[in-house]
């Protein structure tokens, strides 16, 4: 268990932080559920995904059950120096295919899991020089193909 003042000095990253929702969109505008407005790019999406909020009482492998619905995952670990909410714990997802990731992040944010409210966030930062060529050259080949459909 860690004490107060460790918790304070933990990595918080902006990007990581949950948005509020909007609630200035006109009626017509507005979904069935309320969202944040987040723009994301290419270079802000990733097949590395925190999962913030799982209750802290071993549920590594539900979690893994949970992930593995939406593709094939490479690891899960617990992430220990990052900024969370007490009695919760962080866990870091390694999605084989960064699609798996975005329908993964879509469908899980704001769940319930356990009694613990989630918030899945990407984290690019973990990707690696080669994993970040490889996702802009996919990207390059997907917007091509596009084009050339039309």
């Amino acid at each position: 268990m860690m004490d107060r003042e460790s918790i304070e000095t933990l990595k918080e990253i902006n990007h990581h932080k949950q948005e509020e929702y909007c609630t200035t969109r006109p009626a017509y505008r507005q979904g069935r559920k309320l969202t944040a407005v987040k723009v994301y790019t290419i270079n802000n999406e990733s097949q590395h995904l925190y999962i913030y909020g799982v209750p802290q009482i071993n549920l590594r492998k539900e979690l893994k059950n949970l992930c593995t619905k939406y593709g094939e995952v490479f690891s899960i670990n617990l992430v220990s120096d990052v900024k969370r909410e007490i009695f919760t714990e962080c866990f870091h997802i390694h999605y084989k295919r960064i699609q798996s990731a975005r329908v993964a992040k879509r469908l899980l944010d704001a769940k319930s899991f356990y009694g613990g409210l989630l918030h899945i966030c990407y984290a690019p930062e973990c990707e690696s020089v080669l994993e970040t060529k490889a996702k802009l050259a996919q990207r390059k080949r997907d917007v091509l193909n596009r084009l050339h459909k039309k």
